[in-house]
């Protein structure tokens, strides 16, 4: 045996003894060197053995510690309903008055930390525009937005293979302004719209909002939305429009592969039903590898796709983006109908920001921050939560999905936990019905802290307190 899987070994039998727990830090390469009679080379090799097992995780500039165990895959049922119906969901009303408070630790929150984003250089462009084109910075903006911004994102898409004239491309205020554009724009009411179950519920609030009825498929954590049910459900179904998260789900963090896409838009394009793509959590794969946006195999142009910089830059600047295909004139009225235009200056600086600065480098270290976080919620949930507490283990995206023990009234957790100062998404959030009563969405988007830990050990208290059980 060579000396670094002796050393390896050795690892592996504390860490399967318990002497070093999940979540520890392994000693430092140095002191493995020098403990066990080494060189630094064999102890590296040692380190990175164990995270091909998957025993340890590298952090950057932390070291290796011990990896947490998967939790097990929650188990989802299928939707209840499998017939159109309108958006029934209390629960839908109060979302905005959490999301109003200031004083809450955002586990709710889908965004990443304002630490995690590059404050200081959008700060210095937003200045560098009002000092140097006040005019044009305070001005309206065209309807459809910049022409500068249009051609950033069009060569972003060519980076990936997909082809987009900047002609087609309507900037918005954010993606949710792009997803209620395009269903404004392609159902009347009264129309169907299939969904994801579960999915992020302002797609379910811009549903009800338009008065058209909800169409649940399965969404399958770690292996996306369930083509065969859609298929199923099409066939059943006259469905205008669907409303899809192929590229990390929120809330599983799930990805759809290409196959799975493929086949999703030839049986949407077989029944006549518009797909529109909300790709807003694409850039964020935690293994660095960008999935493709369904567009790119459109062939039938059935595909008006929705994103937005807010989970990558900024979510205050509020700029997302459609690519209309050919509904661009009628998105376009749309958008003139609704607000005119968008606003001048975070466009204009978010120009001025990339043009200067490395956007690949910003996202590997906000994406390497993110799989950390999730990590370390994994171990978190594994020390302080009931043992038969599941957990997804999301390819991307800044969400964390749990299923707390069946007899766990996630409800009265949520309002415990609200009044003590922590936000947590409860699952009945995330359907057009209320399902998903056991379960609870987490955010990755905060950097780890004691606050952090605190906060996940008090959530654990809370999951096991007979006050809180059926």
């Amino acid at each position: 045996m060579l000396l670094y899987e002796q050393l390896a070994s050795q690892l592996r039998e504390q860490i399967a003894q318990g002497a070093l727990r999940a979540g520890e830090r392994l000693p430092s390469i140095r002191q493995l060197a020098r403990s066990h009679g080494v060189s630094t080379a064999t102890a590296v090799q040692a380190c990175l053995q164990l995270e091909r097992e998957g025993l340890a995780q590298a952090r950057p500039r932390s070291g290796y510690f011990v990896r947490a165990a998967t939790p097990q895959t929650p188990s989802l049922r299928p939707p209840r309903r499998r017939t159109p119906a309108t958006v029934s969901n209390p629960m839908l009303q109060d979302v905005l008055d959490m999301l109003a408070r200031s004083d809450l630790l955002p586990l709710h929150s889908a965004t990443a930390a304002p630490e995690l984003l590059p404050q200081s250089a959008l700060t210095a462009s937003l200045s560098h525009c009002l000092r140097h084109a006040p005019a044009a910075a305070l001005d309206y903006a065209p309807p459809q937005g910049h022409p500068a911004l249009h051609r950033m994102i069009a060569q972003r898409y060519a980076q990936l293979g997909v082809s987009v004239s900047p002609d087609e491309i309507i900037i918005t205020a954010g993606a949710m302004e792009a997803i209620s554009l395009a269903l404004r724009t392609v159902t009347t009411p009264g129309d169907v719209v299939l969904v994801e179950s579960p999915t992020y519920h302002g797609i379910l609030q811009a549903i009800a909002a338009l008065q058209l009825k909800v169409l649940e498929v399965p969404n399958v954590p770690g292996g996306g939305i369930d083509v065969a049910r859609l298929d199923q459900r099409l066939q059943q179904n006259t469905v205008r429009a669907a409303v899809l998260v192929p590229n990390f789900n929120n809330p599983l963090g799930s990805l759809t592969d290409d196959a799975a896409k493929q086949a999703i838009l030839a049986s949407c394009a077989k029944h006549k039903t518009i797909v529109i793509e909300d790709d807003i959590y694409g850039e964020l794969s935690w293994s660095g590898q960008r999935p493709s946006p369904m567009r790119r195999w459109d062939r039938h142009g059935n595909v008006i796709t929705c994103s937005s910089f807010s989970k990558i830059l900024s979510p205050g600047l509020r700029i997302g983006w459609l690519v209309g295909s050919e509904w661009t004139d009628a998105l376009l009225r749309a958008k003139y109908f609704s607000t005119v235009g968008g606003a001048s200056l975070p466009q204009l600086a978010l120009v001025h920001y990339l043009q200067r600065h490395d956007l690949e480098r910003h996202l590997r270290r906000l994406r390497m921050a993110l799989a950390d976080n999730g990590q370390r919620l994994h171990e978190a949930i594994e020390r302080y939560w009931p043992k038969e507490t599941r957990a997804c283990t999301p390819r991307g995206g800044l969400s964390l999905w749990t299923q707390l023990p069946p007899d766990t009234d996630v409800g009265a957790l949520f309002e415990t936990a609200l009044a003590e100062g922590i936000g947590t998404s409860p699952g009945m959030l995330f359907s057009s019905r209320g399902d998903y009563a056991d379960c609870l969405r987490l955010s990755c988007g905060l950097p780890w802290s004691d606050k952090l830990d605190r906060a996940l050990q008090r959530l654990g208290r809370l999951a096991r307190d007979k006050r809180i059980h059926r």
